[in-house]
């Protein structure tokens, strides 16, 4: 049913060093549209199937991008023990266990390129995985092939999928994307990225 492979946004970590009561995927970014949304918009750009795993708080803003079916809801991190990124992707790739693979993107990246994205899921025919590289340094998306299906349902907890990058062989993929090793962390890094955000959508 799905012929690429599929971007799983992930919008359900735990909280950041931004401060107030508004989450930091909600915090305005590229012009009114908040982090989590211009983050979608590149994703969706890409012409790559998207999943979106979030938590309630924020499931009506991903819902202004993708479709319901498209959105995975899980409790909050900090509600329920054991859950964290792990948890997050693999509920992810649960929720499409059919695609040819799949580019796991941390929903605070909304300066990674259409193109990047594209490139990236380019690779994983020939590798089990893949991620973008730019001047050298690694960076996201990291993309993992269909036969890491079993490795990846079973992750739990924060670490995320740090051993399978490890345990596999890995493909950097070059690009020329600075976005690619930037998220936004702090109200600082929000302020600092929002010059760029006109420049990414290629």
């Amino acid at each position: 049913m799905w012929s690429q492979p599929t971007i799983i946004v992930l919008a359900a970590g735990r909280g950041s060093r931004f401060r107030g009561p508004s989450h930091k995927l909600a915090h305005p970014f590229d012009g009114a549209a908040p982090v989590l949304v211009a983050t979608l918009r590149r994703a969706v750009a890409s012409q790559l199937p998207v999943v979106v795993v979030t938590t309630a708080a924020l499931e009506s803003m991903a819902r202004t991008v993708v479709a319901s079916r498209d959105v995975v809801v899980l409790p909050t991190a900090d509600s329920q023990p054991g859950l964290g990124m792990g948890s997050s992707i693999a509920a992810g790739v649960g929720a499409r266990p059919h695609a040819p693979g799949w580019l796991v993107l941390p929903a605070d990246m909304p300066l990674v390129r259409p193109s990047t994205l594209v490139a990236v899921a380019a690779a994983l025919p020939q590798h089990p995985v893949a991620y973008a590289q730019h001047a050298g340094r690694r960076g996201h998306p990291v993309g993992f092939a269909a036969e890491l299906f079993s490795d990846l349902v079973l992750l739990q907890g924060d670490e995320g999928a740090r051993r399978l990058v490890a345990r596999y062989p890995a493909q950097a993929v070059d690009v020329d994307d600075p976005g690619a090793l930037i998220d936004l962390d702090t109200v600082e890094d929000l302020a600092a990225a929002r010059p760029h955000s006109e420049s990414v959508v290629r």
